[in-house]
């Protein structure tokens, strides 16, 4: 057998037994009760001290945090994600690093046989923006290094890349995400990433990324009538409630850098008009897509769907103009959609895959996007102080799946907007599923901001926030 074959057997094996355990970790999860991983559903219930009358269920952590325990939670994800990231260049034919860079060889492609750590993707784009947040709220450096070698590496090869697509056209392992964007899951999270990134260590090699994003944005994809961007899958003309953040978050990030603020009124469009036909205002929740021309389609309340527009909503008006003239309207839908999610929390302070499936299973990566979007809300003064308790429990609830290596249980698979119910209820969850990892971070640290901000009191066996006594 050839080299190039027997490389291919050995990564078919391993991926094999990773798909085994991977399927047998989520029917695990899965099985348990209320569909809560193994950690929770063995971690007996706790609650605070103070409380006489306490009534905690198994798997249910009914405490104020520590800092100290949030970071501890941080740090563990950090240090899975620097362990992993392995910033080579490989053949991918036969697994050996390539060394020389002066002829590019069509099979080259980054190093991604563990993950997509240091591809250009929207899930990594939301776990490098968030390791910038980590630090601000903390203080350590060690986080936003890692977003900086990350995207150090991706343009320090990018002209190789570059060069291997002008002659062999861009290859799926060689940023072809980035040279050649098809569409907004290939530019907006990871755009707004990288213009944070540029504010906080500039770089002129990161431009051209964001031109792109911008470039795309703006003039290629498609639109509705009304400036709305739209998907041509899987029907000619549908909006998917995921592009609200594969879109606002960077248009806001071009407003905040450029001061022009066709980026903040393009981004309000996309809020408005993805609400107009896509959140339910009887449930308070978003649906996860919606099909031109087709009366009546079925609504699926998709966790992940309503937990990234509930992000973008948050990140938009974290750097909107207060004047501006539709902060107001997005604030209203924004707060609507937030009562909505604190209405569906379960009982351990998880989210459920269908929202207003309680027989769903509980998922992390929506759970962290609600988390940190209330905690957000509480903190910025959008949302009032009787919701703080819900991220409090939210977060208590996510670090049960934070295992102690770092990674991260429980996390829906990638997702297309379907027809039926079954679908969403069988979708499977990985550990590499990194859709999760980004929003546990913005969880963690702005939980962590909010009980710096508050006084938390104990009263009837729960927790009130009031504002602290200056």
């Amino acid at each position: 057998m050839h080299v190039a074959s027997r490389w291919w057997v050995r990564c078919a094996v391993g991926a094999f037994l990773a798909v085994g355990l991977i399927v047998g970790s989520t029917f695990a999860q899965t099985a348990g009760a209320g569909g809560q991983n193994g950690q929770s559903g063995q971690r007996p219930g706790r609650s605070d001290p103070a409380f006489s009358q306490p009534s905690i269920a198994p798997g249910t952590d009914y405490t104020v945090p520590s800092e100290a325990e949030i970071k501890a939670v941080l740090d563990r994800i950090r240090d899975h994600l620097v362990r992993s990231t392995p910033y080579r260049v490989i053949d991918t034919a036969t697994g050996q690093p390539i060394t020389d860079f002066a002829k590019p060889t069509k099979t080259a492609g980054i190093d991604n046989r563990a993950g997509e750590f240091n591809d250009w993707t929207y899930s990594m784009g939301v776990v490098l923006a968030a390791m910038l947040q980590v630090t601000d709220v903390t203080g350590d450096a060690s986080f936003q290094d890692y977003t900086i070698k990350n995207f150090n590496f991706i343009f320090e090869h990018l002209p190789y890349f570059r060069q291997q697509a002008k002659e062999f056209g861009p290859q799926s392992y060689g940023y072809r995400r980035l040279l050649e964007m098809r569409e907004l899951d290939d530019c907006g999270a990871i755009g707004a990433a990288l213009i944070k990134t540029m504010a906080k260590k500039p770089d002129p090699r990161y431009k051209e990324g964001i031109d792109l994003a911008a470039n795309h944005i703006l003039t290629k994809q498609l639109r509705l009538p009304d400036g709305t961007l739209a998907r041509p899958r899987p029907v000619p003309v549908a909006l998917w409630i995921d592009d609200a953040y594969m879109s606002i978050p960077f248009l806001a990030q071009m407003g905040k850098t450029t001061g022009d603020t066709k980026y903040f009124d393009d981004a309000a469009r996309q809020v408005i008009g993805m609400s107009a036909r896509l959140f339910d205002a009887s449930k308070g929740l978003y649906d996860h897509s919606w099909f031109a021309n087709m009366d009546d389609d079925a609504r699926f309340y998709w966790g992940r769907g309503d937990g990234w527009m509930v992000m973008a909503m948050a990140e938009l008006l974290s750097v909107m103009p207060e004047l501006h003239p539709d902060r107001a309207k997005v604030l209203e839908i924004f707060r609507r959609a937030a009562r909505g999610a604190v209405e569906t929390q379960g009982g351990t302070g998880l989210w459920h895959q269908l929202l207003d499936k309680t027989d769903s299973y509980l998922e992390t990566s929506a759970s962290a996007m609600f988390t940190f979007g209330i905690a957000r809300g509480v903190n910025r003064g959008w949302l009032p102080t009787s919701y703080a308790p819900v991220a409090q429990s939210g977060w208590r609830a996510l670090e049960q799946r934070v295992r102690p290596d770092g990674q991260i249980e429980g996390i829906c698979v990638g997702t297309t907007a379907a027809y039926d119910a079954v679908y969403y209820y069988n979708r499977p969850t990985a550990l590499n599923a990194m859709q999760g990892y980004g929003p546990t971070l913005m969880a963690g640290a702005e939980v962590l901001t909010m009980i710096r901000s508050f006084e938390i009191r104990r009263v009837n066996n729960t927790f009130y926030y009031f504002a602290k006594q200056k």
